[in-house]
């Protein structure tokens, strides 16, 4: 208990929260074609990417809103569909959380990136009310380059909300 005190102070690393989800693509997942709805996608993302913040946080967590999500290639009934998720940036009680999702061929072993996507959470204390979370502490060079990147990007995002909000209020 001490040391997870001790961390909530100075932070936690993209590494204590990281996560893998993995499941069969089924039929009832599916559309007749026999690709995997997008929806199942999403909601497999939602659910892999909000573990991972509230493994963070070690507090509830709310989806606040969805980035970025591309789908590449289909994933198909029968696919083992592996979401990858990491923590890309901690604000005071947001966080992004960063994925990327894979289907895989069983049979053949080929690997497909299907999927990318970015979400926001925000940490909820005992009262549904935001709350802090730790902070981001990078490993390395690398992590603390990925971390400012989207630091930058989030900021970038940020101003073109307030001009496109300013220019709604001027029409």
């Amino acid at each position: 208990m001490e040391q997870q005190q001790a961390e909530t102070v100075q932070g936690r690393s993209i590494a204590y929260s990281r996560g893998i989800t993995r499941r069969v693509m089924g039929t009832l997942d599916s559309n007749p074609y026999g690709n995997v709805h997008g929806g199942a996608i999403m909601r497999m993302v939602d659910e892999a990417a909000a573990i991972v913040a509230v493994r963070h946080a070690r507090r509830p967590v709310v989806t606040v809103r969805v980035e970025k999500f591309d789908f590449l290639k289909p994933a198909y009934v029968g696919n083992v569909v592996t979401v990858d998720c990491a923590m890309n940036y901690v604000e005071r009680t947001s966080m992004e959380v960063g994925v990327e999702v894979t289907a895989e061929d069983l049979i053949t072993g080929e690997v497909r990136r299907v999927a990318s996507s970015q979400l926001i959470y925000v940490a909820l204390n005992e009262h549904g009310r935001p709350t802090p979370v730790p902070r981001l502490i990078p490993a390395d060079a690398q992590e603390e380059a990925r971390i400012e990147r989207v630091r930058l990007r989030r900021m970038h995002t940020m101003q073109l909300e307030e001009q496109l909000a300013k220019a709604v209020q001027e029409e």
